[in-house]
């Protein structure tokens, strides 16, 4: 049987959807577990739900946006600059999508944009003017990840670890992962999208 919390939940859902039945819904689930369901997501981190056999569940990637098509698109690029830079194209194209599911208008909670998500001090110390500019913002996280590579000598979990929570906070845990379930969360998801780009793309 359901609780009185997700009895709530669900007569929200529906009242939301007897309100408009064009809007779509989102949720979002902060850090402390409280739930929000809106139909005017204020940030990237609202998930929109879609109706399947199983019940309400999260979209993988946002209405109308279709992450192969622009996978393909910037491909190019993305092998141009990991040239560049002597980075794997495949590590480039995990960080993307784990990032931004190659959406280069994406902004985040933090105030993070584009493909690569670059926080604006960030894309300011790699010399990029424009974070929606798809090269320039590939070229600066390619630069960002260059440098944790130098930093953390090639230890790719404590790059990625770097690369989500800051080199600081690796450096705080002493060069080990920082105990936070997003950062934990998002190493095992690049690894995984790294290792399958690996086998499949050539």
């Amino acid at each position: 049987m359901p609780n009185n919390k997700s009895k709530l939940v669900l007569i929200f859902i529906f009242s939301l959807i007897s309100m408009s039945s064009q809007a779509d819904i989102y949720k979002y689930i902060d850090k402390y577990g409280r739930v929000d369901l809106t139909d005017k997501p204020s940030h990237i981190g609202y998930k929109r739900l879609v109706k399947t056999w199983k019940g309400w569940e999260e979209a993988k990637f946002p209405k109308n946006f279709s992450w192969v098509k622009n996978q393909k698109k910037f491909d190019p690029t993305i092998r141009s600059v990991a040239k560049m830079y002597k980075l794997p194209y495949a590590l480039l194209h995990a960080v993307i999508t784990a990032e931004s599911s190659y959406d280069p208008n994406a902004v985040s909670r933090a105030g993070a944009v584009g493909l690569m998500q670059l926080m604006p001090e960030t894309a300011k110390h790699y010399g990029v003017s424009d974070r929606r500019n798809p090269k320039q913002n590939i070229s600066g996280g390619s630069r960002y990840l260059r440098y944790l590579l130098k930093l953390f000598k090639n230890d790719l979990t404590l790059v990625l670890a770097a690369y989500n929570a800051g080199e600081g906070t690796v450096k705080k845990y002493g060069n080990k992962i920082p105990p936070y379930k997003e950062t934990r969360n998002y190493v095992k998801k690049v690894l995984k999208y790294y290792k399958k780009y690996r086998s499949s793309m050539s």
